[in-house]
């Protein structure tokens, strides 16, 4: 928070103002550090700009893929379950029947069907930063994509944070983006949808006098040379002057405030309660995310995540709060919801010319057992996951890799969470077999698992 004490008269701002007390510019949750260390630790860095865009949808607790990308309707009826594909824009590619907007545009989009490698718990830590939990890390641990992305590249617009976290926080614990890792609170994402969102309220001070930064400034001179004397004001160097900037830009909070996007586009993608988390401790069902995320990404952030809803389906509850044994009566409830969001965002990103340099990625940490268990529905299944990736510049309209009969294993091209997130890098302009970070011991890293190669099936 920016808290500015004294009466409201410039003359006498600063009268008896504690040097404590004088200025206070957020922490934005970032363990302590403060907006014009952050700026600075981005500038050190060797910051670039960029045009380039990511936005990471990660549905919280595993989706089924076999129900909605990897459908087979061949299998016994304990697999197959009630859905039936349908054909899709692109000949030979299927979808659930549950998705008919998302069918229409399949040329828009590509999906993996033989995803491999995954966890087999509940932990948002593979979908946010590429790499397995139980494999060997460097102390710190590894950080996620977007602070990777933000110490390789940082800001692309100073009004904007390049790294811009929308997830809500979850009551279970793993459900929740990892941090920075080894790269320190530098690299942490804003969070304006938590409860530092506090961070972008300033308090006592009206937008018309922080609209006028000069006025302000000017405010701050008068107290400096009230201030006994003192050098209190001297600290206030570049850094602050930037973290000022982005503070009094109106860029970022509007981009936020949903009240200023045509009431047609918010319809389009549609709006949930952010109030009501899934089954109580998944993340809300809220697809204006999504339309919120397009507006990050033109406002200038790099990437943007966002946690969807929760896919965990064990007999929970539903959005109003009744029982709902049915994995099936939650797909029904859920598929058309999420059809409706995710179509909406990548008809706005071919609508608004983004498509070329934002690319979007949605997983979960895992795929679902093909039988259906009566007491748990779809159980964990690390064997194989689906994932979805669009715009970007890619080559869609495909899908990559095939499962067996019963949607169980990968029987043909098997695609690794690293591949996706050299893939991602590639569309960042990020070389991955060159760029590396230094971690707590100085030593270089690589950005990505095994060296992985982006998918050349997309690029």
């Amino acid at each position: 928070m920016l808290t500015v004490q004294g009466r409201s008269d410039s003359s006498s701002f600063c009268d008896r103002l504690s040097r404590r007390n004088f200025l206070r510019i957020g922490t934005l949750g970032l363990g302590g550090l403060t907006l014009p260390q952050l700026l600075k630790a981005e500038s050190a860095s060797g910051s670039r700009r960029s045009t380039k865009s990511v936005i990471m949808i990660y549905l919280v607790g595993g989706a089924p893929h076999q129900d909605m990308f990897d459908l087979k309707p061949l299998a016994p009826k304990e697999v197959a379950g009630p859905w039936r594909p349908i054909e899709t824009n692109v000949p030979g590619f299927e979808i659930c029947e549950a998705f008919p907007q998302l069918a229409g545009m399949a040329d828009k989009f590509s999906v993996i069907r033989s995803l491999v490698g995954n966890q087999a718990d509940h932990d948002a830590i593979q979908v946010f930063n590429g790499h397995h939990p139980r494999q060997p890390k460097p102390s710190g641990g590894w950080p996620q994509f977007g602070s990777m992305v933000s110490k390789v590249l940082g800001p692309a617009d100073r009004a904007t944070p390049p790294f811009i976290s929308l997830c809500y926080p979850c009551t279970h614990g793993p459900y929740n983006e990892p941090g920075p890792g080894f790269l320190g609170a530098a690299q942490s994402p804003f969070r304006p949808m938590g409860p530092t969102r506090d961070d972008m309220i300033l308090n006592g001070v009206t937008l018309e006098r922080l609209g006028d930064r000069r006025s302000l400034m000017r405010s701050f001179d008068h107290f400096r040379r009230e201030a006994d004397g003192t050098r209190m004001m001297e600290g206030m160097d570049h850094f602050a002057e930037q973290a000022m900037g982005l503070l009094t830009s109106s860029r970022l909070a509007e981009a936020l405030d949903l009240s200023k996007e045509d009431p047609r586009t918010v319809a389009r993608y549609g709006t949930g309660n952010p109030k009501v988390f899934m089954d109580g401790n998944g993340a809300p069902r809220v697809p204006q995310s999504l339309l919120m995320a397009r507006r990050l990404i033109e406002a200038g952030a790099r990437v943007v995540t966002l946690n969807y809803s929760k896919w965990d389906w064990h007999g929970g509850l539903n959005a109003e709060g009744r029982a709902n044994n049915s994995i099936f009566l939650r797909e029904q409830e859920d598929f058309p919801i999420f059809d409706q969001c995710v179509s909406a965002l990548l008809e706005d990103l071919h609508q608004r010319g983004l498509d070329q340099d934002c690319s979007v990625l949605i997983t979960g940490e895992f795929g679902r057992t093909p039988k259906i268990s009566a007491q748990v529905g779809r159980d964990h299944w690390p064997q194989v996951n689906s994932a979805l990736l669009a715009g970007g510049g890619m080559k869609h309209g495909q899908v990559i890799g095939a499962t067996d009969r019963l949607a169980g294993e990968a029987v043909s091209r098997p695609v690794t969470f690293g591949e996706i997130y050299s893939t991602l890098f590639h569309n960042l302009g990020i070389d991955t077999s060159q760029a590396t970070i230094q971690d707590l011991n100085g030593r270089p890293q690589y950005l990505v698992e095994d060296y992985a190669k982006p998918l050349p099936e997309l690029v």
